[in-house]
C-alpha cells in the first residue's frame, strides 16, 4: 500500500531551481532516506511533504489523499527536527503530551500515552524533568516520542542525529530503526551521512542538484551505482581512465583489464569505477593466475582502526593510482607499508563503466 506519492514536484526560489520534477512513491512501513550533499534539495523536499514549504508545481498524495495545498495541521505526520525544537519551559511530560492536548484528548488517555511513549524510548522516569536537564541524545528521544504521540501515519526526520557525537549517533540510529520496525510507521529521514543512510534505510533516494540520481536499496546503490555521482558519493571509489577494447576488455595505461561490462564500443573513452575492497589479495592464495592480476607499490597508508587504506601505484597504469582496503590483520601479515610490493587481482564483476564525459 502506498503511503506517499510525489508527482512532478518542482520548487523555484526566483531564478534558482531547488527541485526539478521529483517523482517518488513510498510504500507503507518503509524507512526511506533522502541522501545527498548540502544544497541538493533534500530538506526542501521534506518541508514540501510536511506543508512547511509550498511547491511551485506538482502534487503530494498521502494515503490516497491529495494534500498538495493542505496546511501542515491537515496532514497526518509527526516531525523531528535537527535542533530537537523542544519547548524549554515545559516538562518532558508536557512536551510529549503537546499534540494530544491540542487534539483535546482526555486526561487519562494523555497520561497513558505519555507513559507508554517515554517507556518506549527508554526514558520512563523523565516526565517531571525539563529539556535543559537532559543530554542531547535524551532530548532527541523526547522529540521522537512527541512526534509519535498522535500515532501519525508518516514520520519525518530532518537530520535528527547530526548534532550528536559519533558514539551517541551510532547507538541512537539503531534504536530509531528498531522502533520504526516495531511500530511499522512509514518514515522519511533526511541525512547527508552515508553510514546512517546505508545502515538504517530500506531504500535510499540519492539526490544531487535538485534531482534524484538513484532510488534503491542501500546495497543496490552501493554496488550498482546508476551514475558517476552515486558511485563517487557513496563510500570511496577508484576512478580509472580507460579505452574500450571490446568484449568487456579495457586498456588502462599499458595494462588490459577484463570486466563483465559488455556493449561498449571499441575505442570509446571511459571511466572505470571500482571500490577499494573489490580485489583479491595474495593472502587468499596465489593471484597470479586470476584475471586482472596486478602488482603495485604502496605509496602511503591510512590507518583507519579496523582497516587500512593503501594508496598504491600499479605497474603499467602510467601513474594512475588505486586505493585498496586491507584489514588490520592482512596489513600486518602481508607487510603492507610504504614502499612494499603487493600482488593482487581486481574482480571483473565489480567494475562499473561510465563514459569519460559523464
Amino acid at each position: 500500500m502506498e503511503a506517499l506519492r510525489l508527482e512532478g514536484i518542482h520548487k523555484s526560489f526566483g531564478a534558482f531551481v531547488a527541485l526539478k520534477s521529483i517523482d517518488l512513491a513510498i510504500t507503507s512501513g518503509e524507512l526511506v532516506c533522502f541522501l545527498g550533499p548540502s544544497g541538493c534539495g533534500k530538506t526542501t523536499l521534506l518541508r514540501i511533504i510536511a506543508g512547511l514549504e509550498p511547491q511551485t508545481r506538482g502534487r503530494v498524495i498521502q494515503s490516497g489523499r491529495d494534500v498538495s495545498t493542505a496546511p501542515p495541521a491537515a496532514r497526518d505526520y509527526g516531525i523531528v527536527f535537527q535542533s530537537y525544537a523542544l519547548f524549554p519551559n515545559l516538562t518532558i511530560r508536557d512536551n510529549v503530551a503537546y499534540g494530544l492536548v491540542n487534539r483535546r484528548k482526555a486526561r487519562a488517555e494523555i497520561e497513558a500515552r505519555v507513559k507508554e511513549l517515554l517507556t518506549l524510548v527508554g526514558l520512563p522516569d523523565a516526565g517531571p524533568k525539563y529539556p535543559a536537564q537532559m543530554s542531547g541524545g535524551q532530548q532527541q528521544r523526547v522529540a521522537l516520542a512527541r512526534a509519535l504521540a498522535t500515532s501519525p501515519s508518516l514520520l519525518l526526520l530532518d537530520e535528527p542525529l547530526s548534532a550528536l557525537d559519533a558514539k551517541e549517533r551510532e547507538r541512537l540510529r539503531g534504536e530509531i530503526r528498531q522502533l520504526q520496525q516495531r511500530l511499522r510507521v512509514t518514515t522519511i529521514m533526511v541525512t547527508h551521512d552515508q553510514e546512517e543512510a546505508l545502515s538504517m534505510a530500506d531504500r535510499v533516494v540519492v539526490m544531487n542538484h535538485g534531482g534524484i540520481e538513484q532510488v534503491g536499496t542501500p546495497m543496490e546503490a552501493y554496488e550498482q551505482p546508476a551514475t558517476p555521482f552515486v558511485a563517487d558519493f557513496l563510500g570511496k571509489v577508484n576512478v580509472l581512465r580507460a579505452v574500450a577494447l571490446g568484449d568487456g576488455r579495457f586498456r588502462v595505461g599499458q595494462v588490459e583489464l577484463q570486466t563483465r561490462a559488455n556493449g561498449i564500443a571499441a575505442g570509446a573513452s571511459v571511466k572505470l569505477y571500482l571500490r577499494p575492497e573489490d580485489r583479491v589479495l595474495s593472502d587468499a592464495g596465489p593471484v597470479e593466475t586470476l584475471p586482472n592480476a596486478l602488482r603495485a607499490t604502496v605509496k602511503s597508508l591510512d590507518f583507519l582502526g579496523t582497516f587500512c587504506l593503501a594508496h598504491v601505484e600499479v605497474d603499467g597504469f602510467d601513474g594512475q593510482r588505486l586505493m585498496l582496503y586491507f584489514s588490520l590483520n592482512q596489513a600486518l601479515e602481508m607487510g603492507v607499508r610504504a614502499g612494499a610490493q603487493v600482488p593482487f587481482a581486481l574482480r571483473p564483476e565489480r567494475f562499473r563503466v561510465f563514459p569519460q564525459s559523464a
